[in-house]
C-alpha cells in the first residue's frame, strides 16, 4: 500500500497493484486506511525495538564473555 499524488494533485492509494483516488472513497475505506497505516507504523516501530534488544543482549553477551574468560 503506498500513497502519492497523481498528476492534476490528488491523493492517490496504490493497493494491491489498482489506484484509487483517495477523495473518492467513503470515509469508512478512508478508516481502514488510516488503521493500516497506524498499524504499519506500529509494526515498523517495534521491529526497530527488537533490533536494538538485539544488539543490547549481543553487547551484554560480549561483555559477559570478556569478565569470565579470566576466572578458572
Amino acid at each position: 500500500m503506498s500513497e502519492k499524488e497523481n498528476d492534476s494533485g490528488k491523493p492517490v492509494l496504490t493497493f494491491e497493484g489498482k489506484e484509487y483516488l483517495i477523495n473518492d472513497l467513503s470515509n469508512d475505506i478512508k478508516e481502514s486506511i488510516k488503521g493500516l497505516q497506524i498499524a504499519e507504523t506500529q509494526l515498523k516501530m517495534h521491529e526497530d525495538t527488537l533490533k536494538l534488544l538485539s544488539i543490547s543482549r549481543n553487547t551484554l553477551a560480549n561483555q559477559l564473555r570478556d569478565k569470565l574468560k579470566n576466572i578458572e
